[in-house]
């Protein structure tokens, strides 16, 4: 029985196009009140006091400060640096300093009005330029760096800029908390990880783990803001829960998510590249550097997989990357589709068309004559895996977007007298698939598979279902290793008192990491009822329903659990960042076409074309839309997506003014995946990220013949390139 490979229908699609899935602001419970947040108005103080103005039924409404905080006053992470309410030092606009609850959702908005902070100002460092508190900081080195530089013919230096990128889920924030009758407390909410959730709500009450549950519900889009910051609302739910004895629900209305919750990390990437005349790569000097906003949240494994994506899929004898995360007085940045690797492939891939331009190349020819082959070893020295061929994935690229020809038409049209120039560009890139280096080991991650008496199979791991097909691939995955039917595997709601803890849902690990721990879980299944059950080999439907029957008659439910391990050998130095990085890499090529109009500025793509070896593709529907929409969110980086800061604070927190692409702005996308199906799945969800916005910046420049470096590439910034020096 095949399932892996074919477009199946998605587990949860029925129930969210017809309104039958429950999402967080459908819940209700019995005695239901509702919080919110009351947040500080300047990017750096020292809160005095807290001042509640007459009018709200003060005596009738729940406040929480942090000297209500049982536990400790921290949201853990990787370090336990951010607080979960203001005790005194104010760190970032947006800060939370009080909580509150009440039934009714005006008198509420009443009370948040009435209260003021009085606060001492403090300096606040809000640029990049002016931060001096480094909070991570990494170097990756081979080879020689400065005899590189020195035998080089040619030597090119390029600074370049990415902006902050706001998640814009379709879903805001959302989380619900309740107080058992035994003193357990249990939190429904939005979210990607709950095995993240439920440490940091265990710590601010005084609670052990285990009595605290936490249960996802329908999730309406992450992209990594659902990662580390839903810890922090479920923290004030859950506070404001056990001060009520009641239950409170939190719901972020859209502008107060748009302010408040983490950002894509804002770059500054500084390249040195030496090369010779005939266009071999010798040296890379690369300073790359993150804003991390007030706190550290996950910085520092953000900023570890910018720093060993910025080499990128060529081969580099001599280089170095240092990279440096510098704290803000920003609201912390975080988790957001890429992880880093965004900025640092499109530092490095509009740099490398900046190079060709001044040897006088073609930009393809420069990448065919650097890019890794079988055999070669990445910059971490670790090796190419085998049956990757980098170079046919840029042939592939070329082939499938009629590249030479469509550049050549580009050229002819710019001849004339149109005020419309025309360019296209490509990017050559890879993503690491899982945690990297031994973050997966130290993750330990578990899934299970359980098995009833009338043979249906149930997966139980915390890989949370976003909107990007986990719940399906998974069961294809169980389904093709079981041989039984698609229809008879369904994935168990994600409860931390049901599921065991899979690892977060993050990083492109939930079909290579969790999929392969249920692909092992289902194989010992099959041994299991072969050996216990009489299930014959080879074996049909009808077969494993019997044996499933036989096995619980005797036995009861058959469960059946994996653990991940390190592939043998694997050896990783976080400190020096060599050796197995990652356990797979996918491989891509995209191609962008654009229409510039130079009296406006206005950028439209007219065109892309998208090439990756993802390994066996388990699901074309769903990995297709997971291609669609990572270039949609990737055009929105290279042109519109402008978070405006005004004064420490997001200035234009609303859909109307924060701009991102809609379908009059997305152009036919091609999707092509280009390896054969003998080849084990690899990650795809973050790839797209990657390398849409440097081939939509390199199409702009070479339709302008300008050295745009800077995104969102807006109207103004490109005008401003096209002037005269």
């Amino acid at each position: 029985m095949t399932t892996i490979g074919a477009p199946l229908r998605r587990k949860e699609g029925l129930a969210k196009v017809t309104g039958r899935a429950v999402y967080l602001d459908d819940i209700t419970r019995p005695g239901l009140l509702w919080g919110r947040t009351v947040r500080a108005d300047v990017p750096g103080g020292r809160l005095e006091r807290i001042d509640f103005a007459p009018g709200p039924p003060w005596d009738e409404i729940v406040v929480v400060t942090a000297r209500d905080i049982p536990g400790r006053n921290v949201v853990p992470l990787i370090a336990d640096d951010q607080p979960c309410l203001v005790a005194r030092d104010i760190q970032h606009r947006e800060e939370p300093v009080v909580l509150l609850a009440h039934a009714d959702r005006q008198v509420l908005a009443r009370a948040v009005a009435a209260i003021r902070l009085v606060v001492t100002p403090a300096p606040a460092v809000l640029s990049l330029a002016a931060a001096t508190d480094v909070l991570s900081e990494l170097t990756l080195e081979r080879g020689d760096l400065a005899a590189g530089l020195a035998g080089a013919d040619l030597v090119v230096d390029g600074t370049y800029e990415t902006g902050a990128q706001e998640h814009l889920y379709i879903e805001p924030q959302a989380m619900l908390a309740e107080v058992g009758e035994d003193g357990a407390l249990t939190v429904w909410g939005s979210l990607q990880c709950p095995y993240y959730v439920r440490p940091a709500v265990a710590t601010v009450l005084g609670l052990p783990e285990d009595r605290v549950r936490v249960i996802q519900t329908t999730t309406g889009g992450g992209f990594g803001g659902k990662e580390e910051y839903p810890s922090m609302i479920a923290c004030h739910a859950a506070l404001l829960a056990v001060k009520a004895r009641r239950p409170v629900k939190i719901v972020y209305e859209r502008g107060e998510d748009m302010r408040a919750t983490t950002k894509r990390h804002p770059s500054r990437t500084r390249h040195r590249v030496g090369v010779s005349r005939d266009g071999r790569l010798l040296a890379l000097e690369t300073e790359f550097v993150l804003d991390g906003g007030a706190y550290l949240t996950l910085s520092p494994v953000v900023l570890s997989r910018g720093v060993i994506h910025a080499p990128g899929p060529y081969r580099w004898p001599n280089l170095r990357i240092r990279g440096r995360v510098m704290r803000t007085s920003y609201p912390p940045h975080g988790a957001f589709r890429g992880f880093g690797a965004p900025q640092a492939i499109f530092a490095l891939e509009v740099h490398l068309d900046r190079v060709a331009r001044a040897l006088g190349i073609d930009p393809v020819e420069l990448r065919r004559r650097n890019l890794l082959r079988p055999g070669d070893v990445m910059a971490t020295g670790q090796p190419v895996e085998p049956g990757v061929d980098p170079l046919a994935v840029l042939d592939r690229a070329l082939d499938a977007s009629g590249f030479a020809a469509r550049r050549a038409a580009c050229d002819a049209s710019n001849t004339g007298v149109s005020a419309v120039k025309r360019g296209v560009g490509l990017a050559t890139f890879f993503h690491g698939a899982g945690f990297t280096g031994a973050g997966e080991s130290k993750l330990a991650s578990e899934a299970a598979l359980r098995l009833g008496a009338d043979g249906r199979v149930e997966i139980l791991a915390s890989s949370a279902e976003i909107g990007q097909g986990a719940a399906t691939t998974h069961a294809q995955i169980v389904s093709e290793a079981l041989s039984v039917p698609y229809e008879m595997v369904s994935p168990a709601v994600v409860d931390t008192a049901v599921v065991p803890n899979s690892g977060p849902t993050v990083a492109s690990r939930t079909v290579m990491v969790v999929g392969g721990l249920l692909a092992q879980a289902a194989r010992e299944m099959v041994d299991r009822l072969r050996a216990q059950a009489g299930l014959p080999r080879p074996h049909t439907p009808a077969d494993f329903a019997v044996a499933a029957r036989a096995y619980t008659d005797a036995h009861g439910p058959l469960l059946t659990r994996a653990r991940y391990s390190a592939p043998a050998g694997w050896q990783w130095d976080e400190r020096t960042l060599t050796g197995e990085a990652y356990a797979a890499y996918a491989w891509a090529c995209y191609v962008a076409e654009v229409a510039v109009d130079t009296r406006t500025g206005e950028t439209e793509v007219t065109d892309f074309v998208a090439v990756q070896d993802v390994g066996r593709v388990v699901n074309p529907v769903t990995a297709r839309g997971q291609v669609h929409g990572g270039v949609c969110q990737g055009l929105g980086f290279a042109l519109y997506e402008d978070v405006v800061w005004q004064e420490g604070g997001m200035a234009n927190a609303r859909m109307t003014n924060y701009i991102v692409p809609t379908s009059a702005d997305t152009p036919p996308i091609a999707v092509v995946f280009c390896q054969g199906e003998a080849s084990p799945s690899k990650g795809l969800g973050e790839l797209p990220m990657d390398g849409t916005a440097p081939a939509v910046v390199n199409a702009l420049n070479a339709a302008l013949g300008a050295e745009i470096a800077r995104i969102p590439a807006l109207p103004e910034r490109v005008l401003q390139a096209t002037l005269p020096a």
